[in-house]
């Protein structure tokens, strides 16, 4: 007899999730923002300084949700391209409209000298319903495959196919939050029947490195950028942020491409994985 406790209001301790546990899990779900009015309005009002596209279309059920990439107007194949994400996880709001700031304020600077190429709202379903995870219960961050079973991941793999060999930087942008630990991570451990372990939340900003791929100075002048707008994470009596070790102040190292992770789409030699903690007393929403 299985008597785990529950950590998580849907499915068994120890079992992982079928169709019945999926589907309640969808059923929970309620739409807290909108796509249009907060993301496509803002990039619509890109369009007379840089080039606007469609590059996929989600239809989740009676909802459909096109996917808009933003290019550098002066596009030159001579030049290296640059790419931007945010937005794979729904939830994580910051990457989405630092994304669209950016393009705003900053990438007209780049002109002339790199393409860059934005998707600042990878997964909008999620965005709309400030959750990680698809309606199906798929994390589109897990999902950068060949085979992918998010159809959010395979649209954007589409979109960068052709530029993929031309790529020098990715910076794709995310959160770690308190909800990760209260929400996200239970929810995962349940769906996958195995064990939560709880883990200590960072305060502060940090980084993921390719850690079949590293570039370390390109890492820390990052985090020295960054600091001088918030505080960097530090790492945990362990030494370790989430688990992992640190492989310099404020940075750790995941396998991109064996995780299937986002920043694993191009072979840019430099790329990396931001992660902003919102939830400090010591960061304010802008």
């Amino acid at each position: 007899m299985n008597t785990a406790p529950a950590f998580y209001p849907i499915g068994t301790p120890g079992t992982p999730w079928g169709d019945v546990e999926r589907a309640e899990w969808l059923s929970r779900q309620s739409r807290q923002r909108s796509y249009e009015s907060e993301v496509l309005s803002v990039i619509e009002r890109l369009r007379p300084r840089f080039d606007v596209g469609q590059y996929g279309h989600l239809d989740y059920g009676t909802e459909s949700y096109p996917l808009m990439a933003i290019r550098s107007r002066d596009w030159r194949d001579d030049l290296p391209v640059m790419l931007i994400t945010g937005g794979v996880h729904g939830y994580e709001t910051s990457g989405v409209h630092g994304a669209l700031q950016f393009v705003d304020q900053r990438a007209e600077d780049y002109a002339g000298r790199v393409n860059l190429l934005v998707a600042p709202c990878v997964s909008p379903w999620a965005y709309e319903r400030i959750h990680r995870w698809n309606p199906n219960a798929v994390d589109p961050n897990r999902s950068f495959r060949h085979d992918s079973a998010a159809e959010e991941s395979a649209a954007l793999m589409q979109l960068v196919a052709p530029v993929l060999d031309r790529a020098l930087m990715h910076m794709d942008l995310h959160e770690t939050t308190d909800t990760d630990e209260s929400e996200f991570r239970p929810a995962l451990a349940a769906r996958d029947g195995k064990p939560f372990e709880p883990c200590e939340i960072p305060d502060g900003f940090y980084l993921v490195d390719d850690s079949e791929n590293p570039h370390s100075e390109f890492q820390l002048a990052v985090i020295e950028a960054v600091e001088k707008v918030t505080h960097i994470a530090p790492a945990d009596e362990n030494g370790e942020i989430l688990g992992s070790p640190m492989a310099a102040r404020g940075v750790i190292q995941y396998p991109l491409k064996q995780l299937g992770l986002c920043a694993s789409v191009t072979s840019a030699p430099y790329k990396t994985t931001t992660e902003v903690y919102p939830d400090s007393p010591r960061a304010t929403p802008e």
